[in-house]
């Protein structure tokens, strides 16, 4: 039996069959006055009866010659069954295994931290009440759709999981590598996402989209996944996952993925104040309500997870770095307010960063291994040697455009923008209801996930599952 860690707890010892036999079974500090109650009752009736307790007798067995046990034994019996009715029926043995919980991860792409209140997100905002809401949730520098994606699937920062932007150059593969052409090829990746570490402790999983999820990691997939198609009807993405749900139990997945980028394509070619993102984050929060509702009807453990990879900035013009700095000699990535500079040799690095550093107080130039440490953005080789970051709402551009930039946009510093901040809504019979979190890093839904699925995590993990202990409920 299993020892109480209750301070007030005791052990009953019952005298068995033989003299020298004695059973010890721990119980809990309300669950030992109950036994004592129990004993106390017997010798009562005992003496009602005008018998005497007698010592157990020495006859292997202790039955009387009739074979009908004797007023002892009838004690010993009786108390040792009392004590077993009253323990959890977990120590129990023969008993079946607590049943394996189920999470389903809904990614609203783009979705800001402040849109289901501004925009009376209904759905989103019952199932944080049901279960626990953050105030925001902190995406990962650089604050980009692909780095952020896989930084909730693998709780670590894109320096460690190695996808440090949407598109980037990996001077050790000599390949350059873009989330559009790239995707479906898994080795450039060196991350196991929760669907490959589900798979690998043989639990099944299952994507309805999601940033590499389509592509082969370590010679993994999910057990069910489709290519992602952004034609792919929303409401059949719904239905599917609870398609999924509704499969025999030997065939179920556990952790499913869910993807939809309405919001963030609204935000980008409206802007975040339009009525196209007010009409985009109806959309979504609809689907939301649906998949509840549908995952409710299932009688399954199921929780269920909203998140954003980032937030949405309204942005005006742009600042061309050639405007500042020969770049002919390097290549230049960039993305949003972010560019990545990858130079042939340290001399010419040296050179860019002169001629950039210091010269505009919209945007600030960093050697990688000198990047702002809350960045956690300067251990991959994938980062290239220079990285320039806007300080002001603008786009980072290194030709002229062909076109006018986005209304919207995003990658800016998380901590400078506070527009950057996404989401995180949970309900669920593994989540504490009523629960208001703090904003917190994105690295720390990993952690929250796989404890509710039973998983060992890898090593080396940024994520804490501390941080998000007050949501649980076991």
């Amino acid at each position: 039996m299993m020892e109480s860690s209750n301070p007030h707890a005791g052990r009953l010892s019952i005298p068995f069959l033989q003299d020298t036999a004695t059973y010890s079974v721990a119980l809990s500090g309300t669950e030992l006055p109950a036994c004592r109650r129990a004993e106390g009752a017997l010798r009562a009736h005992d003496r009602r009866a005008h018998r005497a307790p007698r010592p157990v007798p020495r006859i292997p067995g202790a039955f009387t010659p009739m074979g009908y046990p004797d007023a002892m034994t009838r004690r010993s019996w009786f108390l040792l069954l009392a004590a077993l009715a009253l323990l959890p029926l977990s120590v129990l043995p023969g008993q079946p295994a607590p049943q394996r919980p189920y999470v389903v991860l809904v990614s609203l792409d783009g979705f800001r931290y402040d849109y289901a209140e501004r925009y009376h997100a209904n759905e989103l905002l019952a199932l944080g009440k049901a279960g626990a809401a953050a105030e925001g949730m902190i995406p990962s520098f650089p604050t980009v759709t692909f780095p952020n994606h896989i930084s909730i699937v693998t709780g670590q920062y894109p320096e460690h999981h190695g996808i440090v932007l949407n598109s980037f150059y990996d001077p050790a593969r000599k390949e350059s590598y873009s989330s559009r052409q790239s995707a479906l090829d898994g080795s450039w990746y060196r991350y196991k996402p929760l669907w490959v570490v589900a798979e690998e402790q043989k639990v099944k999983a299952a994507s309805m989209f999601w940033p590499t999820a389509d592509a082969e990691i370590g010679g993994v997939r999910p057990s069910y996944w489709l290519k992602y198609d952004g034609t792919f009807p929303n409401q059949q993405r719904v239905a599917k996952v609870l398609e999924w749900l509704r499969m025999p139990e030997n065939e179920r997945p556990h952790f499913i993925t869910l993807y939809f980028s309405d919001v963030d394509s609204a935000g980008h070619s409206f802007g975040p104040e339009s009525p196209e993102t007010a009409q985009a984050v109806a959309r979504v929060d609809k689907l939301v309500g649906d998949l509840w509702a549908g995952i409710r009807a299932i009688p399954l453990p199921v929780n269920v997870i909203v998140v954003s990879d980032h937030g949405m900035q309204a942005v005006e013009g742009f600042v061309n770095l050639s405007d500042y700095a020969d770049l002919s000699k390097v290549r230049v990535v960039t993305e949003g307010p972010v560019a990545l500079i990858y130079a042939p040799d340290p001399p010419t690095a040296e050179q860019v960063y002169a001629s950039l550093k210091g010269k505009s107080g919209k945007f600030d130039v960093y050697r990688r291994r000198e990047t702002p440490k809350p960045w956690h953005f300067s251990a991959s080789e994938r980062i290239g040697d220079l990285v320039v970051c806007a300080h002001v709402a603008t786009t980072l551009v290194a030709t002229t455009p062909a076109r006018p930039p986005s209304k919207g946009n995003h990658g800016f510093d998380p901590r400078e923008f506070k527009t950057m901040q996404g989401i995180f809504y949970a309900a669920g019979p593994n989540v504490q209801p009523g629960v208001v979190l703090q904003p917190f890093e994105n690295v720390n839904v990993f952690p929250f996930i796989a404890r509710i699925l039973g998983l060992e995590s890898p090593p080396g993990l940024d994520g804490d599952a501390s941080v998000l202990a007050s949501a649980y409920r076991k």
